[in-house]
């Protein structure tokens, strides 16, 4: 059965939902797009909410733009969104009506089985894409062995089956480099006047938020000391640097030569609802005057 497409014109947004994502902080972020750069780099690209914004607004005509990241399912998802929307839609249309606790559990348990990585691109986009709208909270986790292990969230009607979405974000994936590699390997190609967007997992602002299991591999103190060492490397090269990370004291040190600009921010990923809200965290970046 295919999904009956209504071949209507869609403007890009994020096509899946991100713990961290940066749709709340967009206005604060296109403030600090240089005016003028030549190839972008997104090496945490998560939902990519940048991303798509400067591409609706017009901010990449003529340029190379480069997204990547470590989670082998998310950029199998980007990569079947730019190449086959219309067998995705399949797919998730599929997902949308068999959708319900018992489903929800046995496609989140796929990923235990020894066949999984046989799957099909387009099956693994759709599983990745279900599991993010219906998923508590919208967050990505897994285990020590890598299996995802976040439980259902409680949605009345989610939208796992968005032809608006995934054509939306099919048209700005055109013609983009989609890479599944560290952010020290992405930015290897970065040169004097390309701009670089860094969104890796936050540095915890105290022991109950440490949240940094995007894949197995956490986000720890050394790795934010090695991400430190590759925005100074990058810098020298003169390429535009802007990076988003938590309001700290060992951030702020770890930055302490730049420009450090501190911003409110909506937080979403906590179980009791007194526990969200604004919360300050910091845009770091090589360019401006240090204050």
């Amino acid at each position: 059965m295919t999904y009956p497409l209504k071949n209507e014109i869609y403007y890009p947004k994020p096509f899946v939902k991100w713990a961290g994502g940066k749709r709340g902080l967009l206005n604060e972020l296109l403030k600090r797009v240089p005016k003028n750069f030549n190839s972008y780099f997104e090496p945490f690209v998560g939902g990519g909410a940048l991303f798509f914004e400067m591409k609706k607004k017009g901010l990449f005509d003529g340029k190379q733009i480069y997204l990547s990241d470590k989670n082998e399912e998310l950029i199998n998802a980007y990569k079947v969104v730019r190449d086959n929307p219309q067998k995705l839609l399949n797919e998730l249309w599929i997902f949308d009506k068999d959708h319900s606790k018992e489903f929800y559990y046995y496609i989140r348990g796929l990923d235990r089985n020894s066949d999984f990585k046989q799957l099909r691109d387009e099956y693994k986009a759709a599983r990745f894409i279900y599991l993010s709208k219906t998923c508590f909270n919208g967050l990505y986790r897994v285990n020590q062995q890598g299996f995802f292990n976040v439980p259902i969230g409680s949605y009345k009607n989610p939208q796992i089956c968005s032809e608006e979405l995934i054509f939306g974000a099919h048209k700005a994936l055109q013609n983009v480099n989609i890479s599944c590699s560290c952010y020290a390997e992405a930015l290897k190609f970065a040169k004097k006047d390309d701009f670089a967007y860094l969104d890796p997992p936050y540095y915890p602002i105290n022991k109950t938020s440490n949240f940094t299991s995007y894949d197995k591999d956490n986000f720890l103190e050394k790795d934010q000391r090695e991400l430190a060492d590759v925005f100074k490397k990058i810098s020298q090269v003169e390429c535009f640097m802007l990076e988003s990370n938590s309001d700290t004291d060992f951030i702020k040190e770890l930055y302490e030569e730049f420009l450090i600009e501190f911003i409110k921010a909506d937080r979403y990923i906590n179980c009791k609802g007194n526990g969200r809200g604004k919360i300050q965290e910091v845009l770091i970046s090589n360019t401006g005057t240090k204050q």
